[in-house]
């Protein structure tokens, strides 16, 4: 039922009948698969957001494995790659490959993943910019202590270094800023301003050699925290996909703003 009251939630904001549109519809109906949401505390809308994904993707790859062969990019495609695939996984679906090397041997293996968030630490406590954030991300990592891996060509733990890449871009990319993280057995809110751009967001630094093509991106919406972590409040800022206008959605608030008013202190998930 969730999807249908997504469907019904995008015809009403899409129509244009109404000056603002509430989501509780849809929100009741999710509830019910996510009990979790149904608490009238803060949610994490990071937490909300994967869960919006994965419900509609399960709901909406039915419909693939119905129409399997309109979903099969080429013949070697098996039935399963087919019936997992839904307009969600072609939207937000990308690919990491980790470059795993052990220090002992230099054997490397890689490890794929999929994502469809890419949750992105924060190297600063005053001001960092997006591209700060990109690099610490996808720096080359040592894996020692409890994190050493198993070497199958030594055959015992080893020492290693690992370092990703983006091996497939999605079409559109989401990141999430962890602004939330344990300091001294507490859990607080980095209030860090991160400066990002609404253009010409360049990924090929950190994509895969044959990926590196059409990987420019822009802005189309920043959902804000402001608050603090049991005490907050949740914003968006919106590109209108054919006037190019920015809104401001605010409950039941909703005010086009100038570009100039896009970036902000408060911004928690980036969409690009």
């Amino acid at each position: 039922q969730s999807v249908i009251a997504f469907g019904c939630l995008m015809s009403d904001m899409w129509l244009g009948e109404f000056d603002c549109v509430s989501p509780e519809v849809f929100h009741s109906a999710l509830e019910k698969r996510y009990p979790a949401f149904r608490k009238k505390t803060q949610q994490d809308a990071q937490e909300f957001l994967i869960c919006v994904l994965n419900e509609l993707h399960e709901a909406l790859k039915v419909r693939a494995q119905l129409f399997g062969r309109r979903c099969v990019s080429n013949a070697k495609a098996s039935r399963g790659s087919a019936s997992e695939t839904s307009i969600i996984t072609q939207l937000f679906e990308g690919q990491l490959s980790y470059e795993i090397t052990c220090l002992e041997c230099k054997t490397t293996a890689e490890r794929p993943e999929s994502f469809t968030v890419l949750s992105l630490p924060i190297p600063s406590k005053s001001a960092c910019s997006l591209e700060d954030c990109l690099k610490c991300f996808f720096q080359q990592d040592t894996l020692t202590w409890n994190n050493q891996i198993h070497c199958s060509w030594c055959g015992t733990k080893q020492d290693a270094v690992v370092k990703g890449t983006i091996t497939k871009a999605p079409q559109i990319i989401i990141f999430h800023l962890k602004r939330f993280e344990w300091q001294d057995k507490h859990k607080g809110k980095l209030s860090t301003t991160v400066r990002y751009p609404l253009s010409d967001l360049d990924l090929s630094p950190y994509a895969a050699p044959p990926f590196r093509r059409d990987a420019e991106y822009s802005l189309c919406a920043v959902v804000n925290h402001s608050g603090f972590l049991d005490d907050g409040h949740y914003t968006a800022l919106c590109e209108h996909s054919v006037t190019k206008n920015w809104y401001s959605f605010d409950d039941e608030q909703v005010i086009e703003i100038p570009d100039s008013s896009v970036q902000t202190d408060t911004a928690y998930l980036l969409f690009y």
